[in-house]
């Protein structure tokens, strides 16, 4: 695990490659090192986190055998021995220096090239490539989006890496923020992919590489070598085939997914938080270790938001080597000031706090760690696709204009209206805060399709133009399109969750969290090849009986007790409702003063401020859409 930077402009010198990538060092603290052709004026940089082959021979940048590539690299190729084979057995490979997976891949680009080096490729990875022959520059990123990438143009020079802090110590660096990007922002409490934050500076999509030969002519489009989309219609087409039998190559797929990420050269652990994902990848380490595996948790003191105990547990059931701290509410407090620099971009969901602290816990301890992350999305594990599905159900057999009608009523008496639902309905029905969720409610009760109902049910702010100054943007987004007989609703939330809020919300949250600290996460459950079969698994495999993940509870019972795994779904949350109105009330206070924003520019205080003193006053909860302005704001502050 790495970070890239590097840049293709006039003055191209290793003095200055190196210092953008000294920005980046905590993603590799272990080394350093940097390529430039002063001719072309490419400069690639590199910090290295030694994980697989720590001598000289795995450093980078790294040039092919046949000279012709030089590569930079951040992530792992895991299957890189079995691609070794491949060159051996047709008589192709090269004379290997040492035994790194970039090595490999270096030999790969040469004699497959690019295309066919990917296409081979089972890992995680953000790609800087520099092909002399054809002064060509190919950026490239992992097939699920678990490592990231930028790239754009400021002034001459093209800019690309692993984060943008990097590119802030180029003196051509002078980005302008996209207010698009500011309301796109807001409303998903990301900055979501082509976008980032800034004008002409781009995230690559993942699966997608983009191939630049003039650093002044207008940026070409990327493209695509796998696509989810065509793998969930491939997977759909044949759902027929025996569950039993899928169940049975899901375990095994899984299992070797979770062996080939074991593989490093240096310590390696699990996140643990007791819930049936890390659990299940916990209990495959374990089945396939001579040895206790570590595991790391971290608790809390509000037993609303604390899973420890249910880790300890199961840590005690699979004989791992367990670590839990206990996170107070002045550790986690202390760390908001830092999120905007850790994060780089505007970024908003609240569970980063617990996710870094429980990657600074692991970091003290291993160089690498695996996570239970991916599984809701392949499985059908978040609770709104239960309560979508069903609230959907029930909207759509209202008219339009009988739900729109309703929802104008709900949205101009929320108070009163919840009043009477807490008076009458009996208790098996009632809701809590009733009158923060009927607002939510209203704004869904008006659209008119399938696809529009889920980016609403998804969405923090749903107009973001009305509250960022000087937007063009209108709501985008969508929900997947699978046109495939036998897809159903609940697929198309989980294909847009894969292609949105998986690579944009949870691995930018796990990415940064761990790169900060300086550990390698690995994600099993984003193996393409588990990707590829959790596609092909029947509905009901999924989602039963208003219960996700029903496959892996499946494959669970062969390792734990059920009882131990089987509770309400509890999230990796902080109580930041409590925390606006108590510890943070006077930052708060002091990011959301109307003389503030106004003298910025960018928001219009007028709705901020009514949402903030409703808060205040205990008459709503608004915490979602104020720790989106709030988290913007402190990104501002340190940015600026």
């Amino acid at each position: 695990m790495c970070g890239i930077v590097g840049y293709w402009g006039p003055n191209a010198e290793s003095g200055l490659v190196e210092r953008m990538a000294a920005r980046i060092a905590h993603r590799g603290p272990d080394g350093s090192g940097s390529w430039i052709d002063p001719a072309a004026g490419i400069a690639l940089g590199h910090r290295r986190l030694a994980i697989l082959d720590l001598s000289s021979a795995g450093a980078q940048p790294m040039t092919s055998p046949c000279g012709d590539y030089v590569v930079a690299f951040n992530g792992e190729i895991y299957n890189h021995l079995d691609i070794r084979c491949e060159m051996e057995q047709g008589g192709q490979a090269p004379r290997w220096r040492g035994h790194s997976d970039t090595e490999t891949l270096a030999a790969a680009l040469g004699l497959w090239g690019v295309r066919g080096a990917l296409e081979r490729t089972n890992g995680m990875f953000a790609l800087a490539i520099w092909r002399r022959s054809t002064r060509t520059l190919t950026l490239a990123r992992d097939r699920m989006g678990e490592k990231p990438l930028y790239y754009g143009r400021c002034g001459s020079t093209l800019f690309f890496g692993s984060e943008l802090k990097a590119f802030g110590a180029h003196p051509d660096w002078h980005p302008e923020i996209d207010r698009d990007s500011v309301a796109s922002f807001l409303q998903y409490n990301y900055v979501p992919a082509p976008r980032s934050i800034y004008r002409g500076v781009f995230k690559l999509s993942p699966a997608h590489l983009v191939e630049i030969s003039d650093p002044l002519a207008p940026l070409p489009n990327s493209v695509a070598y796998w696509d989810i989309a065509s793998a969930a219609r491939a997977g759909l087409a044949i759902r027929d085939e025996q569950p039993a039998d899928i169940e049975h190559r899901l375990h095994d797929l899984l299992r070797n997914s979770v062996r080939i990420r074991m593989a490093a050269d240096v310590p390696l652990g699990a996140f643990l938080s007791g819930g049936i994902d890390s659990t299940l990848i916990a209990a495959l380490m374990q089945a396939q270790s001579g040895s206790p595996v570590r595991t790391f948790t971290v608790g809390f003191a509000e037993t609303a938001y604390n899973e420890a105990e249910h880790a300890r547990a199961v840590a005690s059931h699979l004989g791992t080597d367990h670590t839990e701290l206990t996170v107070t509410p002045e550790d986690a407090l202390a760390l908001v000031p830092q999120l905007p620099a850790i994060w780089d971009e505007p970024f908003a969901d609240s569970s980063q706090i617990p996710t870094f602290l429980l990657a600074k816990l692991t970091r003290e301890h291993v160089t690498v760690s695996l996570s239970g992350d991916g599984g809701d999305e392949l499985f059908g594990g978040y609770t709104r696709y239960v309560d979508g599905l069903r609230t959907w159900r029930l909207l759509s057999r209202l008219p339009l204009p009988a739900r729109r009608m309703l929802a104008e009523a709900i949205s101009r008496f929320p108070g009163p209206i919840s009043a009477v639902a807490e008076s009458v309905l009996p208790a098996r029905l009632k809701v809590t805060h009733l009158a923060d969720r009927l607002p939510k409610l209203a704004q869904v009760m008006r659209v008119a399709s399938e696809q529009d109902y889920y980016r609403n049910l998804v969405s923090h702010w749903r107009e973001p133009e009305s509250v960022v100054i000087g937007t063009r943007r209108q709501m985008g987004g969508s929900s997947a399109e699978l046109s495939v007989p036998g897809a159903t609703m609940v697929d198309r939330m989980m294909l847009t969750d894969m292609q949105t809020y998986l690579p944009d919300d949870i691995l930018v949250k796990v990415d940064r969290a761990s790169m900060a600290v300086s550990l390698e996460a690995r994600v099993p459950f984003l193996d393409h090849r588990v990707v590829e079969e959790a596609w092909k698994l029947p509905p009901e495999w999924k989602l039963r009986d208003n219960t996700g993940k029903r496959v892996l509870r499946s494959l669970l019972d062969r390792y734990v007790p059920r009882a131990l795994v089987e509770r309400p779904k509890m999230g990796f949350g902080v109580p930041i409702e409590h925390w606006l109105g108590g510890p943070l009330r006077d930052w708060a206070e002091d990011l959301l003063s109307e003389e503030r924003l106004r003298r910025e520019g960018f928001l219009d205080p007028t709705p901020i401020r009514a949402l903030w003193n409703e808060h205040k006053q205990g008459r709503r909860r608004w915490h979602y859409l104020l720790w989106d302005v709030l988290m913007f704001e402190a990104w501002l502050d340190s940015h600026a």
